[in-house]
């Protein structure tokens, strides 16, 4: 019998390869524990066909009943396939194929795994939101996964939206990934079915809780700290700039190879820092700023830029190279701190849609956090910095000034 199975491509892709392992991971919206569903199913049809005899377990963490199990993800895969539905008795509470070789077993790998190895061979297993599954879960789940015959051996799928780079889960499928394991990142844009109401929800996330958005719906690390130095001051909204608004103010910050030269125009107003455009990438030359940024950020050479006054040289050649308004910002003791305080004390930073590597570093531009205590400490992480550095620097002489914020409509 020959079936047409449609399904998110990049699972296609997996599958298609020999693998012990399958690691999917992403946001939301992905479709990948729908996926995983069916092709659960679609396993243990394949096994119980070849007159394979066990169980298929579908784990999690902690299971305290089925309600919070893969069950229902499962039974309505199945049954989206008439065929699969023929070939699968399901029951109120049990899935197995009709022919009573193969059921499914839901479990909870800390305290269920021991009593279904002592009365199962398992076949296969599926840990669906396995970020928070513990070295110690893994640790006895892995052992068990070893069987194999003729033409098939058992593998072990886990599925998760990532939260942190620390968790068990990553640190062993991930850091330490093995040979016989394949990585797939799949998210909302991955997938062909993503629903419309879905689509109006991440739009919101995207412009009102820019801070989570990442995480969210496009499988980034959680990183909404305590030491995330702008948190809940910014947020993501398409605007043009007022005439009664101060500005525009351009700042700019040198990189070249690992580092991104990054330039900035932002705007005062109505209480808010406005960002209205950003330009940069890695390996720019001096030579080319002005025709890079300029085709970024209209009319960029009209207006003062100020820069890294660590870079006198590089100022210098980029007013003969079409950056006539370029000069050096002045820095003094605890400037950078200074600048800090002065971006905080806005009702809130607006950043346009388009500046999107803005937006990112809006989100991960922290302070440094104890590696024992936990402790948010003083200093800055020196990372995802670069458009901060180049707002600081556009900032620079009202900074330095002192600026009355009432002056400025800042409450």
């Amino acid at each position: 019998m020959k079936v047409r199975i449609e399904e998110i491509p990049k699972i296609t892709r997996n599958f298609a390869r020999p693998a012990r392992t399958r690691v999917f991971k992403g946001g939301r919206g992905s479709g990948k524990t729908r996926g995983l569903a069916l092709r659960s199913a679609l396993r243990v049809y394949q096994l119980a066909e070849m007159g394979v005899e066990g169980v298929f377990l579908a784990s999690r963490e902690h299971l305290n009943s089925l309600d919070e199990s893969s069950m229902e993800e499962i039974k309505a895969s199945i049954r989206s396939q008439p065929w699969l539905a023929d070939y699968f008795d399901i029951g109120e509470k049990y899935i197995r194929t009709q022919n009573r070789r193969i059921s499914y077993a839901f479990a909870g790998l800390r305290h269920n795994l021991d009593s279904i190895k002592s009365k199962a061979r398992i076949i296969g297993n599926w840990t669906d939101e396995a970020e928070n599954v513990s070295e110690i879960a893994w640790r006895k789940l892995i052992p068990t996964l070893r069987d194999e015959g003729p033409g098939w051996y058992v593998e072990n799928w886990v599925s998760y939206n990532p939260e942190s780079p620390d968790s068990a889960t990553n640190k062993r499928f991930i850091t330490q990934k093995a040979d016989d394991c394949l990585i797939t990142d799949v998210n909302w844009s991955d997938n062909p079915w993503f629903p419309g109401v879905l689509n109006e929800q991440r739009l919101q996330d995207k412009r009102l809780r820019p801070e989570t958005y990442d995480h969210v719906w496009e499988g980034a690390f959680l990183t909404l700290t305590d030491a995330q130095i702008l948190a809940g001051k910014f947020e993501i909204e398409e605007f043009e700039p007022q005439p009664h608004w101060d500005g525009p103010y351009q700042g700019g910050d040198f990189g070249f190879s690992q580092d991104p030269t990054a330039a900035i125009r932002c705007w005062i107003g109505d209480g808010r820092l406005w960002i209205e455009y950003e330009a940069g990438r890695t390996a720019l030359e001096l030579d080319d700023y002005g025709t890079y940024i300029g085709e970024r950020i209209p009319d960029f050479h009209r207006y003062t830029t100020r820069w890294d006054s660590a870079r006198p040289e590089g100022i210098s050649h980029i007013r003969r190279h079409g950056l006539p308004k370029s000069e050096a910002v002045e820095k003094w003791k605890g400037s950078v701190e200074d600048g800090i305080a002065f971006m905080r004390n806005f009702e809130k930073i607006v950043v346009h849609p388009r500046c999107e590597k803005t937006a990112r570093e809006c989100r991960l531009y922290s302070y440094k956090v104890d590696r024992l205590s936990g402790d948010v400490l003083t200093d800055i992480v020196d990372a995802n910095n670069h458009y901060m550095d180049a707002i600081r620097y556009a900032l620079g002489p009202m900074v330095k000034r002192g600026f009355n914020y009432g002056m400025l409509g800042v409450v």
